[in-house]
């Protein structure tokens, strides 16, 4: 499909419709795989219902975006529609174990209903946002607003804003939300309009140290607030995840914006710095570090501390290279098998392989976001494109390695695969952001039809 106005220009949206459907049905054949398993070779009709309705509310999301947003990237949608099926395919296996588990399981028609709202959420930027310029001007308000759902939590009594000791939440009645997930996407709008403002700045250095041209100390403002609100977050929430990604992202857009390695080194040492004094100030991160460090001496101790990660990595064991097979695993033995440690529940069923399958559609999310900040036409949507990409990648990198023990285990949920509200409407929101500034990228310049030549222009005389 190509333009009206410019044939060489391909909006490539058919080629987003083959992937999506590509996606659905790979959706609707995992399901059907758990139901035939875990119910005895019996498939139920649900099936069929829910893979009509799942291909339903993707086909209305591509359909908003031919018409909305007809050049933007055309694998970003396929490749969260695949990984939000899949992990509604996962939710609703460990929902079937319930009967085995003692711990409490999530509503798959909850997840569902949130899919919704995200949905609307992702076509409600796309309609609302029709230029990401616009954004920059709006650049300080949002980064209020960003605080304040930041701070909110803390400031709110426990039994409002605590769950399994973590103060990140607003929980009012039945109703809960995560206001640091919406607050990360004003924060990263915020992030870029200030670094284009002030990148000259920024990449001034008054002197080199050890090969490395080090900023002025009047400069160093930025970097040291970030640090610093990172660390009351930390403190106050108990929040590591959150903490970790909020100073990361800026970092690293600090330099894409400036290109300068020694805003990195900073920003290291300022990191290391900090986990060094909450290690030795916060009984909290001392427990994550000694959990991750020695899981097997804390099984039997309070959970879901280390029988939480010894459980989640017991299960990938078990399945291997291939998996026991969606619906023949245990995941319902591991706490939070849903949202928390939903890569293990994938790992033990789908094997390294499927693990190593899905870390790749992240892969490929976050280079699309990259290529898109590449192409950009103008340096507030190519910093934002980055950020967005950066926001992504370093989420999957703290989560996952945190279940793998790679790294201390942090209170992050897997982009639109886990179980959780907040997090998915916020990712269909960044989505909707990468595909506007993408489309903005690629969508030929508009043509000005050329005045005349004046030896061609039609002339009359007038007679007195």
């Amino acid at each position: 499909m190509t333009s009206p106005g410019n044939s060489m220009v391909p909006t490539r949206r058919n080629s987003e419709l083959a992937l999506l459907l590509f996606a659905v049905v790979i959706v609707t054949s995992a399901a059907a795989i758990v139901d035939a398993n875990v119910k005895n070779g019996h498939v139920s009709i649900n099936v069929a219902y829910y893979g009509a309705g799942f291909a339903a509310l993707w086909m209305v999301a591509h359909i908003v975006v031919r018409y909305v947003a007809p050049y933007a990237d055309p694998i970003l949608l396929p490749i969260a529609a695949l990984i939000n099926g899949l992990g509604l395919v996962l939710i609703y296996r460990v929902r079937l174990a319930t009967e085995d588990r003692k711990f409490p399981s999530a509503d798959p028609k909850q997840q569902v209903l949130w899919m919704v709202v995200g949905l609307g959420f992702f076509i409600a930027v796309l309609m609302i946002i029709r230029n990401h310029r616009v954004l920059s001007r709006y650049a300080y308000t949002l980064a209020a607003i960003g605080l304040i759902l930041l701070i909110l939590p803390a400031i709110l009594p426990a039994r409002f804003s605590e769950v399994n000791g973590a103060r990140i939440w607003i929980r009012l009645g039945g109703f809960s939300i995560q206001p640091g997930e919406f607050a990360k996407l004003a924060l990263l709008v915020f992030f870029a309009s200030y670094l284009v403002d002030k990148r000259d700045v920024l990449s001034l250095a008054s002197r080199r140290f050890l090969g490395l041209s080090l900023p002025r100390g009047r400069d160093l403002g930025p970097v040291l607030v970030a640090w610093l609100a990172s660390l009351a977050v930390l403190v106050r929430e108990t929040d590591l995840g959150t903490s970790l990604l909020f100073f990361g992202m800026f970092i690293a857009m600090l330099y894409i914006a400036t290109e300068r390695t020694s805003w990195l080194v900073i920003g290291l040492g300022l990191f290391a710095g900090g986990a060094f004094t909450a290690y030795h100030l916060f009984g909290h991160v001392q427990d994550r570090v000694s959990i991750w460090l020695h899981p097997d001496q804390y099984y039997n101790t309070v959970y879901p501390n280390s029988y939480q990660l010894l459980q989640g990595l017991f299960g990938m064991g078990t399945g291997g290279l291939f998996g026991t097979g969606l619906g023949q695993g245990y995941p319902q033995l591991v706490p939070y098998a849903e949202s928390d440690f939903i890569i293990a529940t994938l790992a033990e069923e789908l094997g390294l392989f499927g693990l190593v399958a899905i870390l790749v559609l992240y892969a490929l999310f976050v280079m699309r976001g990259f290529r898109i900040a590449m192409s950009g036409r103008d340096p507030f949507g190519k910093l934002l494109s980055a950020g967005l990409a950066v926001s992504m990648g370093l989420q999957v990198f703290v989560i996952v390695g945190g279940v793998t023990k790679l790294i201390p285990l942090t209170g992050l949920t897997t982009p639109f695969l886990s179980y959780g509200g907040s997090s998915l409407v916020a990712n269909f929101g960044l989505m909707a952001l990468l595909l506007r500034v993408s489309d903005s990228s690629r969508r030929p310049p508009t043509s000005h039809q050329p005045r005349p030549p004046l030896a061609s222009a039609m002339t009359e005389v007038v007679s007195r």
